[in-house]
């Protein structure tokens, strides 16, 4: 199964997904913002809790660097609801239990875990500008410090 990845300046696959209340999310309706859009394998789970974490730990400052941030996994909404709910996460959470969306994004596909090739979410994060372009595209990213590692990446931490 070969997926095919986006490179910056690809125009971002637009999507329409139910968010954790079972609102659908467009990404049409971040039109004229940048937005992070991360996509990670399973709410609840403790590597994809500390990387949510971190996202809402440093949401103002990216917040008032002009990005919305949008976490995207094939969890069902009520899921989403429930860890939405246990870690007070402040963005939005999208389903995409079709894996439609990881898969245009090549966020869904082989992947090395623990030494075994398995299918699966490719946890990956883009930046997209105002425009709907691809401005970053990062796979395979580390749960633990990746947010740190995007910031500095995008200039906001003067360290």
């Amino acid at each position: 199964m070969t997926v095919s990845r986006l490179s910056p300046g690809d125009p971002a696959p637009e999507f329409s997904l139910p968010d954790a209340d079972g609102s659908t999310v467009s990404l049409s309706s971040y039109r004229g913002q940048r937005v992070v859009l991360y996509f990670y394998p399973a709410a609840m789970t403790p590597g994809c809790t500390k990387q949510a974490c971190d996202f809402r730990d440093n949401l103002a400052s990216l917040q008032a660097a002009g990005y919305a941030v949008v976490g995207v996994s094939p969890d069902p909404p009520a899921k989403l609801a429930k860890f939405r709910e246990h870690d007070a996460l402040t963005f939005p959470l999208l389903s995409d239990e079709s894996r439609e969306m990881l898969t245009a994004y090549g966020a869904y596909g082989e992947k090395q875990l623990y030494g075994k090739t398995v299918t699966g979410v490719i946890r990956s994060t883009f930046v997209i500008d105002a425009d709907g372009r691809v401005e970053k595209a990062m796979y395979n990213v580390r749960a633990t410090g990746h947010v740190a590692k995007l910031r500095r990446d995008l200039g906001l931490d003067a360290a």
